[in-house]
């Protein structure tokens, strides 16, 4: 085949017999794509430069710039560099001195980062990549992990695999940014839709459901972020190798098969001859070998390289159970158990669930009255169902319809709304929840107070009332200042602290005046007035396994300037020392179990007074103000997951994988009026320690300075070693952003 340039020569990679212990009649093929001109991801490069190019989104002679470590480096190198633009890789200590060698004889600049950041190697990475991003006009980024394109450019492979082979009945490859085997299963299954496919991860890889371990040595496969481009539908099993069992399979290829690849390679290798040499007569399989081993001459193929304990066989575990060595996992394609989710919040936590549900082997089902209120829903794999979810029969009736015949795993929200219609579900269904009563007391506060008084649990005096007519009784005898609010809002919506008995009664009888809330549902009817606490704010993040209330960690929390009680700020864990963590974690304990809270993810709202810390609130569900965007790089704990698989009754992984700090501001308008932008995000960005600057406020929206959660702006987390560091970088990121505010 005649080639006109260098990069039409990528692709069109031999697919060779393998001699391995096998049943006769069984065939069992590897697919060279290590023969590319660098390796399999030279077709990514090409197929995403040059659409960028054809789109527009890179122009003639425009700069590139990719984070990798490995092939994906090589091929945009490769492409790039022919096409006539700069590249700029970012990539960390692990590279290999070959691979570095030819980014830089290719005539790239590349860019090492000099230590792990919140999220390991990776978010190190993309931090230092955005800062190239901004001081590059023009640059183009490739997105590996998140770019349609990168699956897309394994459709050719597809082709020729059926072309060279006909029909395959075993599909087996690794998964890094999901592209090559997802791309690759998914043109094959539209042809042949009984192809088995098999993913190949490796320990400590959080792409299937495992712990984040950064320390792992294998690099091209497996990852400590969640790419956007696997698509957990099509695979059927995946195998995880251990460090030592990837490394002695390489060597076991090189030697048996005389074929010198990378440690991928040979992990794809020793289940691909798993899977053989148990296949039935006349199956035929092929395995993706993706990089050769040039790269790994100084480690997997040193000399007297030793490694530990390799098993011979895997161990079959339950799909999300925490592994240390060879074991698999079957995710079934088809009838996955249903999650159902009784509608959802509306922020990106809600669909970050539902895809956590996909990764996690089940299948959501999203019950809503109105699917339009989710923007993001269509891209979540989720199945819809439109029915009244505040009619108990109706929504009764769907779930019965969508149930039938299949298996539930469980049912769970992240909308605090809907946790009570959540737990009658569940307990319908005779799936994981917690007990109704118990969902009741959370949301409504009057019944929170009520059942802590009883318990005697520590908490500001308090009042219930539900006649105008006794607004004022209950103000004199809770005393002033108080704090009104109503007992069924969520997001410090309408709690107002009042100095003088007139704004108490006035704001109190507003809000008996208010009959349905936000979603549309009927209030209760009540409010309270309740006690002024004064003294430091936390919240214990807590989590419910098996009737033990865990604590996960105490949050630091500032809020805003009375008369409102908007939180401005968060610091996790809290600097403090242990005995007052643990007298705050106690006192939650204490309280959640007054409500006869259960199971999942709690948030319990203290403040610390001069006796001991006092419970201002108890959420039935997980934290809000993106405390769990602080958890997760401060302990590696991601209690979104925990709470998905709390619901569907999976293994739970609450213990810390390591120590850090995380902290975080809002961005909030100084001023009412209308917003015109949010100004200096991207030097904020480069502030050491930043980890993520978001902006949720539009320009042109009616702003002012924040009365309840609805009227944040969007975020700046930052991550370090001390509260110091957390809070000097906070301090210089917020102070180069500002939010811009025309008095309307």
């Amino acid at each position: 085949m005649r080639q006109e340039s260098v990069i039409d020569g990528i692709g069109h990679t031999p697919a060779v017999r393998l001699r391995v212990d096998a049943p006769e009649g069984v065939e069992v093929f590897a697919k060279l794509e290590m023969q590319n001109l660098f390796a399999m991801k030279d077709r990514v490069a090409r197929q995403v430069i040059l659409e960028a190019r054809r789109t527009g989104a890179l122009a003639e002679g425009g700069p590139i710039v990719e984070s990798s470590s490995g092939t994906m480096a090589l091929g945009v190198a490769l492409v790039g560099t022919y096409l006539g633009h700069p590249v700029h890789i970012v990539t960390d200590p692990r590279i290999d001195p070959v691979t570095l060698a030819k980014l830089r004889t290719l005539g790239c600049e590349v860019h090492v980062v000099s230590a792990m950041t919140g999220q390991g190697w990776q978010s190190a990475r993309l931090e230092r990549l955005a800062e190239l991003m901004a001081g590059l006009p023009g640059a183009f980024w490739p997105q590996q992990y998140s770019n349609p394109q990168n699956p897309a450019a394994y459709r050719g492979l597809a082709d020729e695999l059926v072309a060279d082979l006909g029909p395959v009945d075993v599909v087996v490859g690794a998964v890094g940014s999901g592209g090559s085997l997802c791309g690759t299963s998914r043109a094959l299954l539209e042809r042949l839709p009984d192809v088995s496919v098999v993913g190949v991860d490796c320990v400590g890889s959080v792409l299937f459901g495992q712990p984040d371990r950064p320390t792992r040595r294998q690099s091209g496969l497996g990852n400590s972020l969640i790419p956007e481009n696997i698509d957990y539908r099509l695979l059927d099993e995946v195998h995880w190798l251990s460090d030592d069992e990837a490394f002695d399979a390489t060597r076991r290829l090189a030697r048996e098969q005389k074929i010198f690849g990378g440690n991928t390679s040979g992990s794809v290798y020793r289940i691909l001859t798993h899977l053989a040499a148990r296949a039935e007569p006349g199956t035929r399989l092929v395995g993706i070998m993706p990089d050769r081993g040039d790269r790994y001459v100084d480690t997997v193929y040193a000399d007297g390289a030793e490694f530990g304990t390799v098993a011979t066989a895997p161990e079959e575990v339950e799909y999300g159970a925490t592994v240390s060595g060879w074991s698999f996992a079957r995710i079934p394609r088809r009838d996955r158990k249903l999650l159902l989710f009784v509608e959802s919040n509306t922020t990106g936590t809600g669909m970050i669930a539902l895809r956590t549900a996909v990764r996690l082997a089940l299948e959501p089902v999203l019950f809503t009255k109105d699917a339009a209120r989710y923007p993001e829903l269509p891209g979540t794999g989720c199945r819809v169902v439109v029915c009244d979810t505040d009619d108990e029969a109706v929504l009764t009736g769907a779930i019965a319809a969508v149930s039938a015949g299949r298996r539930v795993a469980g049912v769970t929200t992240t909308s605090e709304f809907y946790l009570e219609h959540t737990a009658r579900a569940a307990a319908a269904l005779g799936t994981p929840g917690n007990p109704v009563e118990a969902m009741t007391r959370c949301r409504n506060k009057a019944l929170t107070r009520t059942a802590l008084h009883e318990a005697g649990v520590t908490q500001p005096g308090f009042a219930i009332v539900t006649d105008p007519d006794r607004v004022a009784a209950a103000v004199a005898a809770v005393g002033l200042p108080c704090v009104v609010k109503p007992v069924g809002e969520s997001g410090s919506q309408s709690v107002l602290w009042c100095e003088d008995a007139a704004t108490a009664v006035a704001h109190a009888v507003d809000l008996l005046a208010v009959t349905h809330n936000v979603r549309g549902q009927r209030t209760p009817g009540a409010v309270l007035v309740e006690q002024y606490v004064d003294g430091p704010e936390f919240s214990a993040e807590m989590f419910g396994v098996d009737g033990e209330a865990r604590c996960v960690g105490v949050t630091q929390r500032t809020v805003s300037p009375l008369p409102h009680f908007v939180e401005t700020g968060h610091l996790f864990p809290a600097d403090i020392d242990d005995a007052l963590a643990e007298r705050i974690a106690d006192t939650a304990r204490q309280a959640l179990k007054a409500v006869g809270f259960e199971r999942g993810p709690a948030h319990v709202e203290l403040r610390l007074t001069a006796d001991g810390p006092a419970v201002i609130e108890i959420n039935g569900r997980l934290a809000g103000g993106m405390i769990p965007e602080l958890i997760r790089p401060a302990t590696g704990i991601d209690l979104l997951e925990q709470q998905i698989r709390a619901a569907a009754g999976l293994p739970l992984n609450l213990s810390p994988d390591h120590a850090r700090r995380a902290g975080l501001r809002f961005l909030t308008a100084p001023r009412p009026g209308r917003l015109t932008g949010v100004d200096g995000v991207r030097q904020a960005e480069r502030v050491p320690g930043v980890e993520r600057v978001l902006v949720s406020g539009t320009p042109g929206r009616e702003v002012r300075p924040p009365r309840s959660a609805y009227d944040r702006l969007g975020h700046v987390i930052a991550v370090g070693s001390s509260p110091q560091d957390v809070g000097r970088a906070l301090a210089e990121a917020t102070g180069l952003i500002e939010v811009g505010v025309e008095e309307g």
